[in-house]
């Protein structure tokens, strides 16, 4: 067979994919049966929201290659630690100023890990994500086994989230994945941690920046933001076999004084900071070699939003590089105010 009729062909066969009707399949009519009986939901209206879903190809590839799988930390950082989002997230605080200091200090979370998630996410609002999150999440809990349980559960999730802010599900955007808004929130985040922070009695986080802002300093909050140490500390081996401690997993397995006994040097431990507090140790890899670093508490509940060393080593530097930029920006500010008129 020819190369042009065989690719003709699939061209055909995945526009057909496309364009199934989800609900014809047993496996989303026993979903749709699963969502009548446990949550009520109406069966024809449901039906008639999984039959417009439309399976996505291009989901499927997003899925299967995250970037921190892919890259370097070096070529992963530039990304998002970069002149122009630090400039912009300067820009968004300056504009959201009384939002974010609100938000600070109601929920106890530092103001520049606010800006520097939704700069991470979303570029302060610029790229909210083009799929509709309703084929985003068909498509990956009926066509992804390998995470098919986790997006039904989070279809469910976002059904049960639009029939409770009244929102229509055909309409809502956002990545492929599923994640929504101004920080990117799935729907069970949305649902257990969006809040309305503006007091108008709706929580939107996809056109309310006061809403988004308030929902993720709520959800730092929640998972235990502290705000009173260092989030991370920068680290070498005393010994070769300190390596075998890196990388094994987020959670705090270690702490200080286990890693410095194993042979781990950690630079900058404030005075007075307990040999017990929980750390973890990671590798990072770079085109020249390898660096190290020991991440603590605020670390780890960075790592809550998204599950990697990596995502979350990159919220921090952009955090502290804008928190720097605006100081200095209002430093020359008030030198400017006060200099004398000509």
């Amino acid at each position: 067979m020819k190369l042009a009729l065989v690719l003709a062909l699939l061209a055909v066969f995945w526009q057909w994919q496309a364009s199934a009707d989800y609900t014809d399949r047993d496996d989303v009519k026993a979903y749709i049966e699963e969502l009548v009986s446990e949550h009520g939901f109406d069966r024809d209206d449901v039906t008639a929201v999984l039959a417009q879903a439309e399976r996505k190809q291009s989901i499927l590839d997003a899925i299967s290659r995250p970037a921190e799988r892919a890259k370097r930390w070096d070529e992963y950082r530039k990304i998002f630690v970069t002149d122009t989002r630090t400039a912009q997230g300067v820009e968004f605080w300056q504009e959201n100023a009384d939002a974010i200091a609100e938000a600070s200090e109601r929920y106890g979370v530092s103001p520049e890990i606010i800006v520097a998630i939704i700069g991470v996410e979303t570029r302060y609002g610029r790229n909210t994500g083009s799929f509709r999150v309703v084929d985003a999440l068909a498509t990956l809990g009926f066509d992804y086994p390998k995470r098919s349980t986790f997006f039904r559960k989070e279809l469910t999730q976002f059904l049960l989230l639009a029939r409770e802010e009244q929102k229509d599900p055909l309409s809502l955007k956002g990545s492929y994945a599923g994640a929504m808004g101004y920080g990117q929130f799935i729907p069970s985040s949305f649902r257990a941690y969006a809040v309305d922070f503006d007091g108008d009695g709706i929580r939107d986080i996809w056109d309310n920046k006061r809403d988004a802002i308030g929902s993720v300093a709520n959800y730092f909050d929640e998972h235990g933001w502290r705000g009173d140490a260092p989030v991370m500390l920068y680290a070498t081996l005393a010994r070769p076999d300190a390596d075998e401690l890196a990388n094994q997993g987020l959670d705090l397995k270690h702490t200080l004084v286990s890693l410095e006994d194993a042979g781990v040097q950690i630079e900058g431990i404030p005075d007075g900071t307990p040999a017990d507090t929980r750390a973890a140790l990671f590798r990072l890899v770079l085109e020249d070699g390898e660096k190290y670093f020991v991440g603590l508490h605020d670390f780890y509940v960075i790592t809550r939003y998204n599950r990697s060393h990596m995502y979350s080593l990159a919220v921090h530097q952009l955090s502290q590089v804008i928190k720097e930029a605006r100081e200095a920006a209002l430093a020359a500010t008030a030198t400017a105010g006060n200099a004398p008129k000509q």
